[in-house]
Parts: structure tokens; C-alpha cells; sequence
């Protein structure tokens, strides 16, 4: 498994907590500004709604992902990613072990 590393980077210490502990991600904001969250997705089905533009990168298990609007579901699995429009959704689901990822807010 590859290892991501921030240099020089802000990172908030209290959890961001969602569906009762089952997403848990920690907030990251890098010399240059950009900002992301790092996270953990334990096993069910999750629905949320963007504000940004977003590309979520799987860096560990897999999921599936439906985005709001759209009818097919798409797998992903470590070191794949897809982009989530702004002002839109997405449901996430996790059936087995534990999904990692880094979330990347777009401009």
C-alpha cells in the first residue's frame, strides 16, 4: 500500500464524526491553502451533500459510489478516485472492512 504523506500541513485534531462514528475524517489544510479531509468508512450505505466540488481518493478497501442524479452505481478500490460535482451528492457504501480515503476540495 502506498503511504501519502502532507508536509507542512494544518491538521484539526477533532474528529469530524458522521452516522454515528461509522465516517470519521480529520481536516487538513496545506501551506498553499488546499484543503482536505482524511478519513475512515466503516461497513453501511452514506448519503452526502457537497457544497465544493470534490474528488474523493481511495487509498484503502473499496466502496461504491452513486453520484446524485445518476442511476449507475461505480466501484472504486485503492489508488482509484472520482470527482463529485459542487452543490450535489453522493451515497457511499462499504460492505466489508474498513474504506480509506483523502478528500480534495476543488476551487
Amino acid at each position: 500500500m502506498q503511504t501519502r504523506k502532507f508536509n507542512q500541513a494544518t491538521v484539526t485534531a477533532k474528529a469530524n464524526v458522521y452516522f454515528d462514528g461509522k465516517v470519521v475524517s480529520h481536516s487538513v489544510v496545506l501551506t498553499d491553502g488546499a484543503q482536505k479531509t482524511l478519513g475512515l468508512i466503516y461497513p453501511g450505505s452514506y448519503h452526502f451533500n457537497t457544497d465544493q466540488a470534490e474528488q474523493m481518493e481511495i487509498i484503502a478497501g473499496h466502496c461504491c459510489v452513486t453520484l446524485d442524479g445518476k442511476e449507475e452505481t461505480t466501484s472504486y478500490v485503492e489508488n482509484q478516485a472520482f470527482d463529485v460535482p459542487a452543490n450535489s451528492g453522493f451515497t457511499i457504501e462499504v460492505n466489508e472492512g474498513i474504506c480509506e480515503y483523502i478528500c480534495s476540495f476543488i476551487d
